[in-house]
């Protein structure tokens, strides 16, 4: 399953080097947890679909991956994952694949075709804790930045409900239309991205 839906839609500014926005910088070093951005691997599945039960379940009713298809993805394609860790605890995390056509298909929910050039972006989501602090959107950044020094991706796509397309929109996305993928009654729209020359993104980000 494949779904979008950060709860932090505000993002406010945010120091990477402390990790809480607005703090006085004299204090920074002395109370503030570092933070690292890395890709995730298998051992990760556990803490990633804790993150995902809490974001998604309570409002949809579902999961975008479930354990298996987090393990899945993280075994074949970690290299397409970005994890955002703060004193060794996952906070934040975007799970893709790869994908070969030009739309969504229901197969792209499940499936890692390595002979893509397109990023099929299939969660992002952010601890309870730590939601309506900017970090999905610090943590969107920061991916794309990492496709684009990836040169076989060429673009990302992901597939979203209606309330959130501007969100992504101020990635640089842009809408495509309707997605020919429902889950039950819910219904998304699919947009794009591409991720050549996705070097100046960050340097525009705050990161």
């Amino acid at each position: 399953m494949s779904t979008q839906s950060p709860p932090d839609l505000e993002p406010e500014a945010l120091d990477l080097r402390s990790g809480i926005p607005g703090a006085p910088s004299h204090q920074r070093r002395h109370t503030l947890p570092a933070s690292e951005f890395r890709c995730l691997t298998p051992e990760d599945a556990a803490s990633v679909f804790e993150i995902e039960r809490e974001a998604f379940i309570s409002v949809l009713g579902i999961c975008p991956l479930y354990l298996d298809e987090v393990k899945y993805f993280l075994t074949l394609c970690p290299e397409l994952s970005l994890g955002w860790f703060q004193e060794g605890r996952l906070v934040a995390f975007i799970i893709g694949s790869l994908w070969d056509q030009e739309r969504l298909t229901q197969e792209s929910l499940t499936l890692h075709r390595p002979g893509g050039h397109t990023v099929h972006l299939h969660v992002l989501a952010v601890h309870h804790a730590c939601q309506r602090q900017g970090k999905g959107s610090t943590l969107m950044w920061r991916y794309l930045h990492h496709l684009g020094s990836q040169p076989a991706v060429h673009r990302a796509v992901l597939m979203c409900e209606d309330r959130l397309v501007a969100f992504y929109q101020r990635f640089g996305f842009s809408l495509m239309g309707p997605c020919a993928i429902t889950l039950g009654s819910l219904t998304f729209m699919e947009l794009q991205c591409s991720t050549q020359g996705n070097g100046s993104l960050r340097r525009n980000s705050g990161c």
